[in-house]
Formats: C-alpha cells, structure tokens, sequence
C-alpha cells in the first residue's frame, strides 16, 4: 500500500509540474500574442500618423507653390505698373514738350 500511495504522490507530483509548465507555456504564449497585437497596432499608428505627416506636407509645398506664384505675379504686376507710369509720364513730357501754351 506504501507503494500505491508513493505512485499516486509522484503521478500527482508530475501531474503539478506538467501542469505549471503547460500554464507557463501558455502564459508565455499569451504574452507575445499581447507583443504582436501591440506592435501590429503601434505599426498600424505609425502609418496613419505618417499619412498625416505626407499630406501636411503635400498641403504646405502647395501653399507654398501658391505663394511662389503669387509672388511671382504681383511682381509681374509691379514691373508692368511702373512700365504704365514711366509711358505716362514720358506721354506727359511729350505733351509738355509740344504744348505751346507750357513753358
């Protein structure tokens, strides 16, 4: 009887150790299913928040083109104001100069 009962200890000893491997095994296993799940979301953040980044960018070199243009344009506009105001007043000398009734 001494040796059904030392059997029985030691199937239940090894019964123990099986089982709190298997549960370490497992809770391991549910671990790194945890690591992956965060990381495949962290990546999943990285993208969205890299789209973002793009498309603010895309946005400001348009600005930034529009701006150019502008720029580009009220220069244009500039040179050709001056270019009407120096044709008037060089219309204005003329007109001075063959004017009888001026100076």
């Amino acid at each position: 009887m001494n040796i059904a009962i030392a059997l029985i200890i030691a199937v239940v000893v090894i019964a123990a150790i099986v089982a709190i491997v298997v549960a370490g095994k497992r809770r391991k296993e549910t671990k790194l299913e945890a690591r992956r799940v965060e990381a495949r979301d962290s990546r999943d953040l990285a993208k969205a928040t890299q789209l973002e980044a793009d498309r603010a960018t895309a946005e400001a070199d348009e600005r930034a083109a529009r701006a150019k243009r502008e720029s580009l344009a009220a220069e244009q506009q500039k040179m050709a104001a001056a270019a009407h105001q120096s044709n008037a007043q060089d219309l204005q000398a003329h007109a001075d100069e063959i004017d009888p009734d001026v100076g």
